[in-house]
């Protein structure tokens, strides 16, 4: 790839920390050669019931390394990501694992709950980090007892406490009495945050009911009439994915229950949802949560737009899906950050999955020009904070309504000490 010339935006971009910017090392193309190679694994969906964000998250993982390469890679060590699609399958995502700690891969790109839940184990056995943002096992926030797991976003138990924080003060800061309907995929990653809406359902008073979405979440009339002629709740939580968030926004709509009293989770939540549900017309007041931004004004994405510009290509279309897109960015940028940790901590040696983990428990203030919360990650915090923002589906585009905020973080930090 030819050098990109913006380098003023790079600063930005690639100083995750203030005044980290003359550690990066990015002297040249020709530094990356110098020194070798370092591999991260990264499983990815791009066939499979989920490939709606497979698509576009693992193409912003490449971009990100590349846009790194370009400017002499870390440290003077090229990075190289290894994907392979699992196609949400955990047999499929053991064996890319496998694959990849063979090749040497330092740390890993974990992609789906169940996918988590298999690897765990594993992780420990061979010391390898392991990234599941956003997704995966909730208690592994605690690094003690999960010490190479990191979720480094919010974990679905953050994500749920949030959801009723924000409830809450769309009905008027009192839930007693009210009624909540929690509507979710059903399989490991939709069952996660039950424990804490059960929680706190006894602190708030509200009225609690589950509604289950068999895979692959293409049919949920039967779900929706049951909501909303039946239950007819205050507000609706969405916990879904793949096809059936689109689904589930066409069903409201149909129904006539209004989108303005519905909440999806990070997984609920992107532009592609809401295209596949009919567009913005239809989908005209739904809430998403977010653990990265949403849209374009964000430094590496000019600085991605630059490099295609550089190479006489157009930007790839999948930066059109910016939820998507953007943690995709994201998820790259935490896993460069830790092996720079590693490389100045270690004299610019290859480090050794072990090394990097800890570079992951230094990550501090990590902000990609304001994409994603001051994250902190420790020895014993593997989550960074629990932050999340609310968008709506307003005027054709998704409108921030609130800045950074995590809900409820005793009642979190409870469940996390309580959990097996």
């Amino acid at each position: 790839m030819k050098s990109i010339s913006a380098r003023s935006v790079a600063a930005i971009v690639f100083g995750l920390a203030v005044g980290a910017t003359a550690s990066l090392g990015l002297t040249g193309p020709a530094a990356a050669q110098q020194k070798g190679e370092i591999l991260i694994g990264e499983q990815c969906d791009r066939t499979g019931a989920t490939q709606i964000v497979g698509i576009r998250l693992c193409a912003a993982v490449q971009d990100y390394i590349n846009v790194v390469n370009s400017k002499g890679g870390v440290e003077g060590w090229k990075i190289r990501v290894d994907e392979i699609d699992h196609e949400y399958k955990v047999p499929a995502g053991m064996e890319a694992y496998e694959r990849a700690k063979k090749d040497g891969a330092v740390s890993y790109m974990i992609y789906g709950t169940p996918h988590a839940q298999a690897l765990n184990q594993k992780l420990n056995e061979d010391k390898m980090p392991a990234t599941s943002p956003g997704f995966g096992i909730s208690a592994s926030a605690d690094g003690v007892r999960y010490p190479y797991l990191f979720p480094v976003a919010a974990t679905y138990w953050s994500q749920a406490a949030a959801a009723v924080q924000f409830t809450k003060d769309k009905l008027g800061g009192n839930l007693k009495g009210k009624k909540i309907a929690y509507v979710f995929y059903d399989n490991p990653a939709g069952r996660e945050p039950i424990p804490i809406l059960e929680a706190l359902q006894k602190i708030e008073g509200y009225e609690l009911r589950t509604f289950a979405v068999p895979p692959p979440g293409v049919e949920m009339g039967a779900q929706v009439l049951d909501i909303t002629q039946r239950f007819r709740p205050d507000f609706v939580i969405n916990h879904l994915f793949g096809r059936s968030p689109s689904v589930a926004i066409k069903e409201y709509k149909r129904a006539g229950y209004s989108l303005s009293k519905v909440l999806g989770l990070v997984w609920a939540s992107a532009e592609a949802d809401i295209e596949a549900a009919g567009g913005w017309q239809v989908a005209e007041g739904y809430y998403t949560m977010q653990f990265a931004g949403a849209g374009d004004d964000f430094p590496i994405r000019q600085e991605i737009k630059a490099m295609y510009k550089a190479q006489n290509k157009a930007p790839p279309k999948e930066m059109d899906d910016t939820v998507v897109y953007n943690r995709g960015l994201f998820i790259a940028a935490l896993h460069v950050e830790a092996i720079r940790n590693a490389l100045k901590a270690n004299g610019g040696q290859k480090p050794t999955g072990e090394q990097v983990k800890k570079g992951f428990e230094s990550i501090n203030d990590v902000t990609l020009g304001g994409l994603v919360p001051p994250l902190k990650i420790t020895a014993a915090d593997h989550e960074g904070g629990g932050w999340v923002q609310i968008f709506q589906a307003k005027g054709g585009k998704f409108v921030k309504m609130t800045e950074w905020f995590r809900a409820y973080p005793e009642i979190v930090a409870a469940e996390i000490k309580k959990a097996p």
